[in-house]
């Protein structure tokens, strides 16, 4: 799975839970600690495999449950010890929702073919990357995705992408958003004030 697709699955599996679970929307802080959990295997993995060359391939240690269930519990502890209980439990199903796509995704493209032995890592070894540099497979990554889209089996996946991609816009909206005035605190410039310009 791309990034995009990543972020909108797991959004839609974490509101699913709060709605389910606890009746109520979205927190903001919950928010971004599922976005960071939908991204945090790649975050880790990709870098150290692709331009650091520290593990075998870019979908292997972040993206074992040998690794990341010890992280998920740890994540949930520190979550209640600092006061954010929700935050715990949203990375952690933020992150599940990543292995569970990269589970479906070599199957939406190739069939049964693989079987995702990489949630095993390091008990079974996983597949290497190769030594195209970040850039290199990046772009080799792409290359194979819009030619796959080219074909009559990818033309249907990007029909469900784009329902996918649909769907977790809508849920967000009707969830008010949540996280966005976060990250817009972060983007906008602050403004300067009278004191603030005295000053310099």
């Amino acid at each position: 799975m791309w990034p995009w697709e990543h972020l909108a699955f797991g959004y839609l599996l974490y509101s699913g839970y709060v709605r389910l679970v606890h009746t109520k929307r979205v927190r903001s802080d919950a928010a971004i600690a599922a976005a960071l959990g939908t991204q945090f295997p790649d975050i880790i993995d990709k870098p150290l495999a692709w331009h650091f060359d520290v593990l075998p391939g870019g979908v292997s240690m972040a993206h074992s449950l040998v690794f990341g269930a010890p992280l998920c519990i740890l994540c949930i502890l520190l979550a209640r010890k600092y006061g954010a209980k929700a935050a715990g439990p949203a990375f952690t199903i933020g992150y599940l929702s990543h292995l569970l796509g990269d589970i479906i995704y070599p199957i939406a493209v190739n069939g049964f073919d693989s079987l995702p032995v990489f949630l095993l890592w390091p008990l079974i070894p996983g597949a290497f990357s190769g030594s195209r540099g970040m850039v290199g497979n990046v772009a080799y990554y792409f290359e194979k995705f819009t030619v796959f889209l080219g074909t009559p089996r990818g033309q249907l996946y990007l029909m469900l992408e784009l329902l996918l991609l649909s769907l977790a816009f809508v849920v967000w909206a009707t969830d008010g958003f949540p996280g966005s005035r976060w990250i817009l605190r972060r983007i906008r410039p602050r403004r300067s004030t009278p004191d603030s310009d005295s000053r310099h």
